[in-house]
Formats: structure tokens, sequence, C-alpha cells
């Protein structure tokens, strides 16, 4: 494929367009990301410049900065936007946003992830206008903003929107809303130079069953093959959402997400296509035995 739509060449150009606006000090990039969104890191100018790689979800951006300033304002252990306005700011038909820099200190374990979970969801799910938890929703916005699904993959993912959206509209009816992360796993969090582990990315938070969070490490251990992660997450957190009956629901969520989170991406880095075409068909077979890649992983290794 050639023509890549949301290939790093076109992220760096958006980079440069948000470092002009702001009169920040670029001249340092560095790529630390290249998934659902751009990450870069300015390190001169102590900030972190996170770019969508869809056209689609321009709402969970700025619902994120509403969501951190808020965050902010309760000294909850999130990462803080930087101190520039406005956010997030446009690109051409994309949307940034820039943080505080922090250097990360690593370490971060499964047992951390846990910890700062539950002092998440004991948080106000009502103090921010956050949308309901819609994992299907968000699917069907990926699977539109693509340009090179096949027609086959397309109807089995709108079909499976389908089928599952009723079961996740009762799930959101039946139990206690809570605030949620939306992508809960280690990858989202940093340890500063003081010790403390914060949460990042909150592209995905809304307002609806805990669980939906417990599901992203234990979905992500059978198709990643991360063995003993989600024992270890029930332990620090205190509960195992694969021994509840919402279990099934909660699970072909993260699945589904897993899935249509690549379209968009099916033109921007070679790779992508083979590994969504995986995905699928092993879903489809119910095909553990060949663990699944991560996109970033895929888009950093395809690039020039």
């Amino acid at each position: 494929m050639t023509n890549r739509r949301f290939g790093l060449e076109r992220m760096r150009a958006a980079l440069a367009d948000v470092v002009a606006e702001f009169g920040l000090d670029g001249g340092d990039s560095e790529l630390l990301y290249l998934g659902n969104n751009a990450v870069f890191l300015l390190r001169r100018a102590e900030a972190v410049v996170r770019i969508t790689r869809s056209t689609t979800l321009h709402e969970r951006v700025r619902k994120g900065v509403r969501l951190a300033r808020w965050l902010e304002s309760v000294e909850a252990p999130t990462v803080r936007l930087a101190d520039l306005s406005p956010q997030p700011v446009q690109t051409g038909d994309l949307l940034a946003t820039i943080w505080r820099y922090i250097p990360d200190s690593g370490g971060i374990s499964v047992e951390d992830l846990g910890r700062v979970l539950r002092q998440f969801h004991a948080l106000d799910p009502t103090a921010v206008d956050l949308p309901r938890w819609d994992p299907v929703g968000t699917a069907r916005r990926r699977i539109s903003d693509s340009e090179a699904l096949t027609d086959e993959h397309r109807r089995f993912l709108l079909e499976w929107c389908d089928r599952l959206e009723p079961e996740v509209e009762a799930l959101n009816e039946s139990t206690p809303p809570r605030l949620i992360h939306g992508d809960a796993h280690v990858g989202n969090m940093l340890r500063g130079p003081d010790g403390e582990v914060v949460l990042c990315d909150f592209d995905s938070s809304c307002v609806g069953p805990s669980g939906a969070d417990l599901a992203t490490p234990a979905t992500a251990e059978i198709w990643f093959q991360r063995s003993g992660m989600h024992a270890r997450l029930a332990a620090a957190y205190g509960r195992d959402i694969t021994s509840e009956p919402d279990w099934p629901v909660l699970r072909q969520a993260r699945e589904l997400t897993y899935i249509a989170g690549g379209a968009p991406l099916l033109d921007s880095s070679p790779g992508i296509a083979e590994e969504f075409a995986h995905r699928i068909n092993s879903w489809m077979n119910r095909d553990t035995s060949r663990p699944w890649t991560p996109w970033a992983r895929l888009s950093v290794s395809s690039q020039p």
C-alpha cells in the first residue's frame, strides 16, 4: 500500500502544525507511540503531544480534555494537560492535545493498575458531562472511518455490532454507573520521579459498568497471551470479573474494540491489514493459538 492515510509522515506534519500554533520547541521531537493516536515527546518543551488517527472520534478527544481538567481539580491520580489554550487544537481534519511531560521511571505493575482503578472508580460519575459506555457506537464510527475495509469484513463487523448492541444497552441499564477509564492497562500508566503512579489516555473514558475496565486485562490475556495478568489484577482489585454473569458481554465488547480499532489504520501501514484479518479469522474460529500483535508495534516497525 502506498497511500498511508494516517501514516507517520502525516502525523509528523500535524505535529509541526501544533508546534507552530503554540510556539513550542519541537526540534527534539521523539515518537513514543503510533497506534490509534500518534504520541510525540517534546523533551525540551517538557510536553507530550497526542494526535488522533481518526476523523470520526473528535468528541472523544474533547471529552477527554473536559475530564482531564476536572480530574486535576480533584487531585486524582492522573496526568495533567499542559497550560496551553485552546485545547484540543485542530490540525487539518485531526485533533491534538498537549500534556505535561512526566519522566517515566518505569516499574508499573498490574497491582498498581488495580489500586489506581479502585480510586478512579470511586470518583463521582456525575461531576463531568460524560457519555455512557458505548463500545458498539465507537466501533461503528471506526468502521465508517475506514477507506480500505473489504465488503466482507465491513458486513461481518456491522452484523456483530447489531447483535451486541442490545446486550450492551441491557448491561448499562442493570449495573450501577461508575466513572470508568475505558482502556485500562499498564501501558496507560506512568510512574513519575516521585514514585506516584498516574493514569493517562482518557479518550475512552465514560460512565458505565466498572467491570468494563477489569475486562480489558482479562481479554488481553486471552488474545495477546499475557499470562497471569488477570489473576494478579483480580487479587489487587478484589474482584474476578471472569466469574461474574456479565463477563461474556464485557469480553465481546472488548474483543470488538480490539478488532475495530484497526479499521481506520488499514491503509496507513503495511502489516496492519494482515493483522486485522488475522484477528477477525481467529475470533470467528475461537483460535487463540497465535497471539494478536498490538497495532502500535506494527505501525512503528513498518515505517520507512
